[in-house]
């Protein structure tokens, strides 16, 4: 598996330099995602895939 080489911050974190943000980054075919403050954990999916969880998760928002 290729390793993430850039991680980028989501625009969702909160502001500053601190311990407390997602961070995404992407290689061929997947997506990855880490919190800052653990960055040794690793989600990894496929673009398919966290496009369905996203629509799951805003289609049941109350």
């Amino acid at each position: 598996m290729t390793s993430p080489v850039e991680w980028q911050k989501s625009t969702f974190s909160g502001g500053g330099e601190g311990n407390d943000c997602v961070e995404v980054a992407t290689t061929p075919g997947t997506i990855h995602l880490r919190e800052s403050d653990a960055p040794s954990i690793q989600l990894t999916t496929t673009p398919a895939s966290l496009a369905r969880l996203l629509r799951h998760i805003r289609s049941t928002e109350a």
